[in-house]
């Protein structure tokens, strides 16, 4: 279980160095390998292969003749890199999904279960005051649900 934000600084050559915490983890579960793809919010996802491979297969089996699920293929599918942590825990993000992400030099990494997501900094810090705002309302389905 991935859990929380961690502020991050990519290096000159669009590396970022995968917290400590999660190195082990992520070493035992999937030997390092990692899949990077775009999010329609503009962040990128960050899934270890075993936790992708399932996702990649049921959105190949949604038929390619509806336009929106057509899209989501591109989009998720389309942008998937297979990436390696090195030796130091460092994984290379790919200059496309940089650009998409429109990602700086300072990024967050933000545990979210299974997977991770990784916005600039600037654009987290609006996802949350955005959040905190309930700007569109409260979601039907958090009815009744209680922290």
């Amino acid at each position: 279980m991935f859990r929380g934000g961690t502020p991050i600084s990519l290096d000159n050559k669009g590396r970022l160095a995968v917290p400590a915490k999660y190195r082990e983890g992520l070493v035992s579960l999937c030997a390092g390998h990692l899949i990077i793809t775009a999010d329609p919010s503009r962040c990128l996802l960050i899934y270890p292969q075993p936790a992708w491979e399932p996702i990649e297969q049921k959105l190949n089996s949604l038929s390619s003749f509806n336009p929106q699920t057509r899209s989501l293929q591109r989009l998720l599918v389309g942008n998937a890199s297979d990436v390696e942590m090195d030796s130091s825990g460092r994984i290379l993000v790919p200059p496309p999904l940089r650009e998409f992400a429109g990602l700086s030099k300072e990024v967050v990494l933000v545990g979210q279960g299974a997977k991770f997501e990784l916005w600039d900094d600037e654009k987290w810090n609006l996802q949350i005051e955005n959040a905190l705002a309930f700007k569109d309302g409260i979601p039907v389905e958090l009815d009744g649900f209680s922290l």
